[in-house]
């Protein structure tokens, strides 16, 4: 099996541990291009650490994690976390452009404005951040899903990304999470709120230690 034939991500056998606490074992996961995963457990399961270890901020201490096939990070996955790395001393132009530079993207001005529309930020484009409520900012951190495309990143980890939104605005995500994952992407999320366009479910209770 080659590299692009292989899953995008798979789990083995994996421990999923706060400090040196674990908290769930024997995770197992397959996901391969159009999977859409619901990560699901009762609280203190691990859900955001488990996204933080995939996203290699956490260590693994027992099990493996493949990407394509691979050990390590041979591909970038795009992690949205509850921490949302918004820098208030810029506008919300900026911070957008900046967090598309992690993947290589530089954005035109068309590019940012139909970002920013889609989550509602029109007319927002220099404005500095610190102005923004909690739910303007976490749209800021989600534009980025509308020009991130597979080919860029082609594995997504979100945790909690429903939170503070309108239901306008979950449906938009729902349709582009559904459209990412058509065109070959790979979808890992954590939601308090049902996921009707996911087509995989992992349930970290299952798992407990």
């Amino acid at each position: 099996m080659t590299a692009l034939d292989a899953p995008l991500l798979t789990l083995d056998n994996l421990t999923v541990q706060r400090g040196e606490i674990p908290l769930c074992e024997g995770v197992m996961l397959t996901l391969s291009a159009g999977s859409l995963c619901h990560l699901v457990g009762a609280n203190g399961t691990g859900k955001t650490t488990l996204l933080m270890q995939l996203a290699g901020l956490l260590p693994v201490l027992t099990g493996e994690i493949h990407y394509q096939g691979a050990t390590g990070l041979p591909l970038q996955p795009l992690y949205v976390s509850h921490q949302l790395g918004i820098h208030p001393n810029l506008t919300v132009a900026q911070n957008l452009t900046f967090l598309l530079n992690l993947y290589g993207i530089s954005p035109s001005i068309t590019d940012i404005d139909d970002a920013l529309a889609w989550v509602g930020l029109q007319g927002f484009e220099t404005v500095s951040s610190s102005h923004l409520s909690a739910g303007q900012t976490r749209r800021i951190t989600l534009a980025r899903l509308y020009l991130l495309t597979p080919d860029v990143t082609p594995l997504w980890l979100l945790d909690e990304p429903f939170t503070a939104l309108d239901v306008d605005m979950v449906a938009r995500m729902e349709d582009r999470l559904r459209a990412f994952a058509t065109a070959g992407g790979s979808i890992l999320m954590t939601s308090h709120q049902a996921v009707g366009v996911a087509n995989q479910v992992l349930d970290l209770s299952d798992h407990m230690v």
